[in-house]
């Protein structure tokens, strides 16, 4: 059995005084797929949020076995991404970029797009944004996420609002990501998404129930 990569213990998180998000106990192991189910506003954007450091929970404990490394190993898709006013290679190059990793953009972008269902990479690369359909737009974000090479993908609604094609392309990188070791966390309301990929599912409690935990399992 792999070890824990999360471990939260009594998890609070709030906004404007009001409880969002309330979680007795979570473990997620290291290369292990998760699916966060449950109604709108359960919890499951405010978890994702906080197992991508991107907030700090107004109570309890959030482990992470990286250590403060968890800034820079876990990434966040938002349902909604934006891309930049810029051309989709630079979309998808432009966090390499950042960290001085520039070696192989080319080999990198053509890998990243093929894992986001672009058959032909170098078709998209000038385009911009507003050239790209909704679906197309969302697959380049995620290939702009794989070529982080990320311990750590986390997913908020990836096949919401998109064509059905960009949603089986989605599944699909999202498979092959978890059999390649990757660590992935996913909010779904997608039934569809749910039967493509082997996970383990955790339901989080309804939005009125401030008593809404997850067992350990």
């Amino acid at each position: 059995m792999s070890a824990n990569l999360y471990e939260a213990r009594n998890l609070v998180q709030r906004y404007n005084g009001r409880e969002a998000l309330n979680i007795q106990y979570l473990a997620i192991e290291e290369g292990e797929a998760v699916f966060l189910t449950g109604p709108n506003g359960c919890g499951k954007s405010t978890l994702l949020r906080l197992l991508a450091f991107l907030e700090r929970p107004a109570a309890g404990e959030l482990r992470y076995a990286g250590g403060a490394e968890g800034r820079k190993e876990a990434t966040l898709l938002l349902q909604d991404p934006y891309l930049l006013h810029m051309s989709v290679f630079n979309n998808v190059a432009l966090g390499l970029k950042f960290r001085n990793q520039t070696g192989e953009l080319r080999q990198v972008f053509e890998r990243c797009m093929q894992a986001a269902g672009f058959d032909d990479p170098w078709n998209f690369a000038d385009r911009g944004p507003r050239e790209l359909s909704g679906g197309e737009r969302q697959r380049v974000a995620l290939a702009s996420r794989l070529a982080l090479r990320p311990r750590v993908l986390l997913l908020d609604e990836p096949t919401a609002n998109v064509d059905a094609a960009s949603a089986r392309a989605i599944a699909l990188a999202v498979r092959n990501s978890t059999a390649e070791g990757m660590t992935v966390v996913c909010a779904t309301h997608d039934p569809a998404l749910l039967r493509a990929i082997d996970a383990r599912e955790i339901r989080l409690g309804t939005a009125w129930d401030m008593d809404a935990c997850v067992s350990p399992l």
